[in-house]
């Protein structure tokens, strides 16, 4: 089935949830109004529904393939590519001093989030090519900058991130890719990377490999690693790529999905040695790498929310329109819609991918405040909310393919109806970019302690302010909204305390670490939607009289009555201790 871009949902969240209209007021974007914002995304959703939605499912059958050391990706990428990079929208958020349009991250979240929505494996590529222009600009000296950012930012050149390899995969203090200086202010790099996004393929002229390596006397650990630029072509004079580097492309991985998008084994000096240059500092690689991958964590939750919207799109009009069994009060077969079951399905899938909107675009609202006003709450914000909004929104993606299945029935498990695709590409999105686990132990013992939990308890307050505003709000329409919102932030405030303890073993802290982590996204997510709900009940007594402010307002209270009651248990789960866990296994180890 085809994608219509959500564009008022999109806009909705952005001015009424997470704030874009303050960042305007407040100074950040002085060239940024409401009818730039509606124009941009309008034209977003046009290029999403009739560019990339297409290839979507023909992507999906065709794959990529691969001879020779080349990849070619599905027909017609590559034309999509070059009308995507030609219309400008790679550079949404790139300063303008670069060739990019300087507008808030904001914004190209919500871009990213329809081009995602319409064709997952065309939009990885992009995610990793802004994630570099993000890591040259804050680490890269004026050279490198001059040579690889007017043509990234532009698009007319890719990038990809190298990190893993076979003998390494989350872990990089066991990485063995070498770099030797070459006397000539460049090094010889040499060694293999695995599960390289895109790194081969027929879109662009020239690939800019971003690749962790350690020079021969780098200390052990990953306090011994320094990132490199190795282009796929060695750059001229001129600026135009020339002679070919040594690093070749040597497979592409068989997935579970994401067919169209080429996952592949990088290896670097085969000849001697691939020509590559330090950004940064020596043995400080990790740090840059660390700009670009926070950057793509906050775009693969993104991912999550996209296959969510879609996934949710197709659930809706296949229930719509099959029939099967009689609903209550109906005098002959219904829409499978009007079963109390379907529409309970629905509703989840609707409720977890605006909550999972909410807390992504929250978290760029953060970024934009920490990167244009120098607002250092903000970071520290933009910090917690990172990790959450990677493994709420993919876990809350993987959920709603899953249900959009289950509304399909059987016709959904075939792949005739394309259901399917959407559980199979999101699935990655849990494990890449940071496993889930591994962004939990992030939060449980980096984020969340920062200043004492002073950021967290920050968080916490504003939520608990709009739970008590939905109190004092008295619109029967919220049913027990407030109440179920309160009774979440008591069970986060309560985990939060527990985690937050001096005295608290390590061992249990990181056993509650997953648990502790979806109990601050859901309660994120309910208060989110709840600010939501009340700003569209306060548009309808303007005298608006938008269809969709009530169904928002619904949105909010099934998320409240039905998803926020899992809230006490998380923290349960989360304060539980590591006894559990040790019994579990041990006893048949």
């Amino acid at each position: 089935m085809g994608f219509t871009a959500p564009v008022d949902e999109i806009v909705f969240t952005l001015e009424h949830v997470a704030g874009l209209g303050a960042v305007v007021r407040d100074g950040l974007f002085p060239s940024l109004d409401d009818e730039l914002v509606r124009a941009l995304l309008g034209e977003a959703g046009a290029f999403a529904e009739g560019v990339l939605a297409p290839l979507n499912r023909p992507g999906d059958q065709e794959g990529v393939r691969f001879a020779d050391g080349a990849v070619r990706t599905p027909a017609g990428f590559r034309e999509a590519y070059r009308q995507w990079a030609e219309a400008g929208w790679n550079a949404v958020a790139a300063p303008e001093a670069w060739g990019g349009a300087g507008l808030p991250v904001m914004l190209n979240t919500a871009v990213m989030e329809m081009h995602t929505s319409a064709c997952m494996a065309f939009g990885l590529g992009p995610v990793l090519t802004q994630g570099a222009v993000d890591a040259l600009l804050a680490h890269a000296g004026p050279e490198i900058q001059a040579r690889y950012l007017p043509k990234l930012v532009s698009g007319e050149w890719t990038a990809t991130m190298n990190l893993t390899e076979p003998q390494a995969g989350s872990d990089l203090a066991l990485l063995r890719t070498r770099a030797v200086p070459a006397g000539d202010g460049s090094y010889r790099i040499t060694g293999q990377k695995i599960f390289i996004t895109c790194g081969e393929h027929d879109l662009s002229d020239n690939i800019v490999h971003l690749v962790l390596a350690r020079l021969p006397d780098a200390p052990a650990g990953t306090k011994g690693i320094s990132l490199f630029v190795v282009p796929k072509r060695l750059v001229g004079p001129d600026g135009s790529p020339g002679a070919l580097n040594d690093v070749r492309c040597a497979g592409v991985e068989h997935k579970l999905g994401l067919h169209a998008s080429p996952t592949c084994t990088m290896v670097f000096g085969d000849n001697g040695g691939a020509v590559g240059w330090l950004v940064g500092e020596e043995n400080r690689g990790l740090n840059c790498m660390f700009t670009m991958m926070n950057r793509a964590r906050l775009a693969t939750g993104l991912q999550g929310v996209s296959i969510g919207e879609r996934a949710y799109q197709q659930a809706l009009a296949f229930a719509q329109e099959r029939r099967q069994g009689r609903a209550p009060g109906a005098a002959g077969t219904s829409p499978i819609i009007d079963h109390p079951d379907v529409r309970r399905l629905l509703l989840t899938m609707r409720a977890l991918t605006a909550a999972g909107r909410a807390i992504a675009y929250a978290t760029a609202e953060a970024i934009d405040r920490a990167e244009h006003g120098g607002d250092a709450a903000a970071q520290e914000r933009a910090d917690l909310l990172t990790p959450v909004t990677k493994a709420f929104c993919t876990e809350a993606g993987i959920e709603v393919a899953s249900l959009g299945i289950q509304v399909h029935g059987g016709m959904g498990f075939v792949e005739e109806t394309g259901a399917a695709q959407h559980l199979r590409d999101v699935r990655i999105t849990s494990i890449y970019e940071g496993t889930n686990g591994i962004q939990a132990i992030d939060l449980v013992t980096r984020k969340l302690p920062r200043r004492g939990g002073a950021p967290a308890a920050a968080l916490i307050a504003g939520w608990r302010a709009v739970a008590d505003q939905a109190y004092r709000a008295d619109a029967a329409e919220l049913g027990a909204l407030a109440p179920r919102l309160g009774e979440a932030l008591d069970a986060l405030e309560e985990a939060t305390a527990w985690l937050l303890d001096p005295a608290r073993d390590a061992e249990e802290a990181l056993a509650g670490a997953t648990p502790y982590m979806r109990l601050l996204g859901l309660t994120a997510g309910g208060a989110l939607l709840a600010k939501g709900a009340l700003a569209a009940l306060g548009l309808r007594r303007g005298g608006s009289g938008d269809p969709a402010l009530t169904g928002r307002v619904a949105t909010a209270r099934f998320y409240a009555e039905n998803l926020l009651t899992d809230a006490p248990g998380l923290a349960r789960a989360a304060t539980g201790g590591a006894g559990a866990l040790r019994a579990g296994l041990d006893a048949f180890a």
